[in-house]
């Protein structure tokens, strides 16, 4: 039996034109595909296009050329209501910073996806938001909060369990660990990783943390020169070549996070 692939991208294309009518290529012919139950690290320069390809990825933003599938379903129609509806149910979404609604106490931003799916049963709403507080390591009370009043790893745990909330097979993190400290980051990396393995579900985050591409990738994926120049085991992508790879891989900070690693770059 052929095991659907949870991400297939294939000869997608990113153009933007200004008022000047001069043209920006942002990606160039990328083709990906990305198993399932892998945790794929996405990383680049500044400026290279990792959020964009995450937001055309979850359907958020349309693609000039290209097609991109989720766990088998094609996303054709990108940003009408039918296709954002598949990628809502294919994928949960941890955007910078958590992108809580603020007006909102931790409940109701948990409980959010549910609504909008149709669900009606408080009982049963109460019952999914709660279970996940307790997944993502936070407390019933906790749910009263209101954003203001959460730390920045609580922030980040709320919104994982809103992303998480739908029980998606995918999930999308743009640089989840920005902004916390080392013992937080390094929290929410245990956290994630022990939900990994729990629900088996597909990981994609743009990072630039070495420690989370050391501690929890399983894949990195470099996006360079408009195109995904290599993509494979981490101690595979340390063997490439390339002028970024040599830059992001191998300065003095670099080689001190990998040195248990055991490769050589000449």
């Amino acid at each position: 039996m052929t095991v659907t692939a949870a991400i297939e991208i294939e000869h997608l294309w990113t153009q933007f034109s200004d008022d000047l009518g001069n043209i920006k290529i942002v990606h160039q012919d990328i083709n990906l595909t990305i198993a399932r139950g892998e945790i794929v690290g996405l990383v680049g320069a500044s400026g290279c296009g990792k959020t964009t390809l995450l937001r055309e990825i979850m359907g958020l933003q349309t693609p000039s050329q290209g097609r991109v599938r989720l766990m088998g379903e094609t996303l054709d129609g990108f940003l009408t209501h039918t296709a954002m509806a598949t990628a809502a149910q294919l994928c949960g979404v941890l955007f910078q910073r958590g992108a809580l609604f603020s007006a909102l106490d931790v409940f109701e931003n948990i409980a959010f996806p549910l609504r909008e799916t149709g669900i009606r049963d408080e009982r049963v709403i109460e019952r999914l938001v709660i279970m996940k507080l307790l997944a993502v390591g936070l407390q019933p009370q906790n749910a009263w909060l209101k954003p203001a009043e959460l730390s920045g790893g609580m922030i980040k745990r709320v919104a994982l369990a809103r992303a998480l909330i739908l029980e998606p097979g995918l999930l999308l993190l743009d640089e989840p660990t920005a902004g916390l400290d080392p013992i937080a980051s390094q929290d929410f990396v245990d956290l994630l990783a022990g939900l990994h393995r729990q629900l088996h579900f597909t990981v994609v985050l743009v990072t630039h943390d070495l420690d989370v591409l050391r501690d929890l990738c399983t894949k990195v994926a470099v996006l360079a020169d408009r195109q995904v120049i290599a993509y494979g085991s981490l101690p595979f992508v340390l063997q490439g070549r390339h002028a970024f790879i040599n830059d992001f891989f191998h300065n003095l900070r670099a080689k001190r996070v990998f040195q248990n690693l055991g490769y050589e770059h000449g």
